[in-house]
């Protein structure tokens, strides 16, 4: 039986997909048979979550060494991924980093930092994303996904990441335009804003090791972290061709936390 999110002959790219939400993402769309492109800093991570997502159900996964805060790394990454696996239908702008200060605090190095990797270099990838798709649909070929990793801080403010918030405000801003923009040519882009997620950034220590552990789980009416295996899912769906009246909208994944929001 074909699985109504069967992404065989679809192929993927990642950026930020060698560990954390990007490899939950990637997981997703490597399970439902999509070729996968991941973009990371690091080769040896990289190299890691290839093997993974092999495992996983990929048919090819291929990996590139891309910083998307330098403009010329992203333009060029883009062409050679298309080139390398023949076209390219999803794209998930997931890359980030995480930084913190109080707002008096916050110098312009660390805003600047956060916002060349988190913002511009999300405009970069999306919109590198699509003229590939733009020359798709010129050849005939139309359509396309756009999955953004959007945040809890889109709806709340949250001390000390002012820069990270505003910059996801941003990309959800340019989401939107860009659904609007090329819906036409069957060009989709959705946002997914995770809660909170127990990633690797965490060092590997046990959750109930974070003094916010039990206030996290008192937010929650799942009562619990997300894992990135709970991305999967909505990756895999936003990704396929069941998705292809969907655009435009803001998925909140975080176990019901915004419904006890105070």
């Amino acid at each position: 039986m074909t699985s109504m999110f069967d992404l065989t002959g679809k192929v993927a790219l990642v950026t930020g997909g060698n560990s954390g939400l990007g490899l939950g993402f990637a997981t997703g769309m490597a399970k439902c048979g999509a070729d996968v492109v991941v973009w990371g800093r690091r080769a040896d991570k990289n190299a890691a979550a290839e093997e993974m997502l092999l495992a996983a159900g990929a048919r090819r996964v291929w990996s590139q060494t891309v910083d998307v805060s330098v403009e010329a790394q992203v333009i060029d990454g883009m062409a050679t991924a298309a080139a390398h696996m023949g076209r390219i239908d999803c794209v998930v702008q997931n890359a980030g980093i995480a930084t913190m200060a109080p707002f008096h605090e916050m110098t312009t190095e660390l805003y600047q930092e956060l916002l060349a990797v988190a913002q511009h270099g999300g405009f970069w990838t999306l919109r590198e994303a699509v003229k590939h798709m733009l020359e798709r649909a010129e050849r005939g070929d139309p359509g396309g996904s756009l999955l953004l990793c959007g945040s809890l801080t889109q709806f709340r403010g949250e001390p000390t990441i002012a820069h990270y918030g505003a910059a996801k405000s941003a990309m959800q801003a340019m989401m939107r335009t860009v659904a609007v923009e090329y819906g036409h040519l069957g060009i989709r882009a959705n946002m997914v804003c995770a809660g909170w997620f127990y990633t690797d950034l965490y060092g590997g220590a046990p959750k109930e090791a974070f003094p916010f552990d039990a206030t996290i789980k008192e937010r929650n009416p799942i009562r619990r972290w997300g894992e990135i295996a709970d991305l999967e899912g909505i990756a895999a769906y936003l990704a396929s061709d069941a998705a292809s009246y969907h655009t435009g909208d803001v998925i909140v994944i975080d176990g019901g936390t915004t419904l006890l929001m105070p």
